[in-house]
């Protein structure tokens, strides 16, 4: 009884923490899944079954929210719903496998730590809560003795996101620990074998989809990514430890000293926690958590090099680890540490409530960094996005991306003529950009040029026959084309270009 009043204290605590989140709009990534033209679709789920597709039940799980309603709050509605349906089971196996007073605590920083703000609040990090959903159901079942059940559960968290393949190894560690059971080898084995065909599917489909931002997409090599993994790790663990200075773009480039350094500090720590390892000790935990990591802090190289949801799965095990080695501290002290956690938490979630305080957190923390100013340019005042948008070409003048934000922002600052120049720039540094043609025949549209500005919106079509914002600009001029097949166009876009007639822009 006393068991169940605190999962139920914990879970209300949690939703207390995030319920910030309902109010929180789409972020970053998240439009994209406005813009996903099979997810938009009326036959969307018949995309699961594609052979690019690694995370089927995450998809449909998408495609079944926009059935209902594209509303923000809906999306983070299930994603709440998800986490506190992990705080759940998490508290259960934590009071399950750890001494009372060190399960408590370890299930009070894995429900509301501030590291798992991100994925609570982030629309696009249902990947990750459905996959350690389903990994600790799996456990769940496993510690029950129920090993193919736990086999099939963690199936589904494979396709819900592939990051979790590491989990059959936590098991195995598991087992080897404790009972050692001849009966875990095949189902273990089994598990192994699902993850290493879902790496293999990864690989093969992130080589495939055009800027995937992972594999070969992702702009760096394996060992350049290695690397950098080691500062990554050091700074969950910092933020675990020390939950301030959180970024949603953290920059963890580093020198190669540096990056040697701090592999050189996880490795040492591996092998202290290997020699206690046997008996559950907090050994245990360091080893299962720095195994959950490896799917994503490793040698596959993802765009971004360091995301706090990444923790989200390990921070099971290094919760457990923070509750054993704190367990015999002041009551008191750890009553009020959990209070503190619960208020960063909802503190944090508030940032996720508003574009401009996310991307300004991020600019602050990486001043060098790209991506923080060109994210922020595109949410505050026209005056502030140029003044952005002219440090990051400070910082990348060969980067045409850089460029053409750097025309837009100076659209809407209502500049067309300094606009035009810098779409100059951008095709000038990517000469085949489609979009690029296209915004320089917007400059000249709102500089009065229409009849330039509709070739450019035509040449920018033989680029690219399927850019939507060109056939409707050539439409808004009195140009009709027709509308070429196997465009991967959203339902709302294609309904746009269907209408007879075109009042205002969509």
């Amino acid at each position: 009884m006393v068991a169940l009043r605190f999962r139920i204290l914990l879970v209300a605590a949690a939703l207390l923490a995030f319920c910030g989140a309902l109010g929180a709009p789409f972020q970053f990534d998240d439009f994209s899944l406005l813009n996903d033209p099979a997810l938009n679709s009326a036959h969307g789920w018949n995309h699961v079954f594609t052979a690019t597709q690694t995370r089927p039940l995450t998809f449909l799980s998408f495609w079944v929210n926009l059935q209902i309603s594209d509303a923000p709050w809906t999306f983070h509605l299930v994603s709440l719903v998800l986490h506190l349906a992990c705080v759940w089971l998490a508290s259960g196996l934590l009071l399950e496998l750890l001494p009372l007073r060190a399960a408590w605590l370890a299930s009070a920083v894995f429900a509301f730590h501030p590291l798992q703000t991100e994925a609570v609040a982030y629309v696009f990090s249902r990947a990750t809560l459905l996959a350690a959903l389903f990994c600790l159901l799996s456990l769940s079942c496993w510690l029950k003795g129920r090993r193919w059940w736990a086999f099939g559960l963690f199936v589904c968290g494979l396709l819900a996101k592939e990051e979790v393949a590491a989990f059959p190894l936590f098991l195995a560690l598991l087992e080897w620990s404790t009972r050692r059971s001849k009966a875990a080898v095949g189902p273990i084995a089994a598990m192994c074998a699902a993850a290493l065909a879902a790496g293999l599917r990864t690989i093969y489909a992130t080589s495939m989809i055009a800027g995937s931002g992972a594999g070969t997409q992702a702009g760096l090599t394996s060992f350049d990514y290695f690397s950098y993994q080691g500062v990554a790790i050091l700074r969950y663990l910092q933020l675990l430890l020390v939950p301030i200075g959180f970024t949603v773009d953290a920059e963890v480039r580093v020198p190669p000293l540096a990056a040697a350094l701090a592999w050189g500090v996880i490795v040492v720590v591996a092998i202290l926690a290997w020699r206690t390892v046997r008996a559950a000790q907090p050994g245990f935990w360091v080893l299962g958590g720095l195994l959950l990591l490896l799917p994503s802090s490793s040698i596959f190289p993802a765009e971004d090099l360091a995301v706090d949801r990444r923790m989200y799965l390990p921070l099971f095990c290094f919760a457990a680890l923070f509750g054993m080695l704190l367990q015999k501290a002041n009551q008191k002290l750890l009553y009020g540490y959990a209070a503190l956690l619960l208020v960063l938490s909802f503190a944090q979630t508030r940032v996720w409530m508003s574009p401009e305080a996310l991307w300004m957190e991020a600019a602050r923390h990486a001043p060098s960094k790209i991506r923080p100013k060109r994210q922020l340019a595109r949410v505050v005042q026209p005056a502030q996005a140029v003044e952005l948008m002219e440090e990051a070409k400070r910082l990348a003048p060969e980067d045409a991306a850089v460029a053409t934000d750097l025309g837009l922002s100076y659209l809407r600052a209502n500049k067309p003529e300094v606009a035009l120049g810098e779409f100059g720039r951008a095709l000038a540094l990517d000469p085949n950009s489609a979009m690029a043609i296209h915004n320089r025949g917007m400059a000249l549209l709102l500089l009065g040029q229409a009849d330039a500005a509709k070739g450019d919106f035509a040449r920018a079509l033989e680029k690219d026959p399927c850019l939507f914002d060109a056939h409707w600009n050539l439409r808004r001029l009195g140009v009709v084309r027709t509308m070429p097949s196997g465009c991967a166009w959203t339902r709302r876009q294609a309904e746009l270009l269907q209408r007879p007639e075109i009042s205002s822009a969509p």
